[in-house]
């Protein structure tokens, strides 16, 4: 900043720090952690070089960035980033499995209910273009279901739950194939 008080910068790197210090106005002297962290990870002239390279409003999110990508280079050197990404995509993969078994798990408990219900006997299939009208196709509901679809959902729905790639988790969306007249 030119003033008395050396930005974090200049003062980490023991220089006199000029009045139109890239540096000064991204990382203030009362948060020498913040440059410290980014001189480690990408040194002080890749980042000098960089910041002079934006236009100056861009500089602020610029500098914001490398802070972030320094901080998980330190927690994960080979990944940084990208591994804290993959780690919530498997998180999502994982809940989408998870929502996907309890589905099945409710859908199987009603078409048991219905089994049980002597009065259920034939039920309509869907056709592939009932739906909302804009040409997709609704969810299915146990009434849209016919009771030998019920059978075979209910016997693929044991073998699934019980086979190595639930178990493994290796479980991918769009394994899943039902086939039997169910109308996809």
């Amino acid at each position: 900043m030119g003033g008395t008080s050396p930005c974090a910068s200049c003062k980490l790197l023991r220089r006199r720090c000029a009045k139109d210090c890239v540096f000064a106005p991204y990382f203030p002297s009362d948060d020498p952690h913040k440059f410290a962290i980014v001189h480690k990870v990408f040194g002080a002239s890749n980042v000098s070089k960089m910041l002079q390279e934006l236009p100056v409003p861009q500089r602020a999110d610029a500098v914001s960035s490398l802070v972030y990508e320094a901080n998980a280079r330190v927690r994960d050197p080979v990944y940084g980033c990208v591994g804290a990404i993959s780690v919530l995509q498997n998180k999502v993969s994982e809940l989408q499995m998870q929502l996907a078994v309890a589905q099945t798990e409710i859908l199987c408990i009603q078409m048991q209910q219905q089994v049980q219900d002597p009065m259920v006997q034939q039920l309509p299939t869907p056709s592939p273009t009932s739906g909302h009208g804009d040409g997709t196709v609704g969810q299915l509901s146990v009434d849209d279901i016919r009771y030998d679809d019920k059978q075979y959902l209910l016997h693929n729905h044991h073998q699934f739950i019980n086979s190595s790639s639930w178990l493994e988790g290796n479980f991918n969306g769009d394994d899943v194939v039902v086939e039997g007249g169910l109308g996809n």
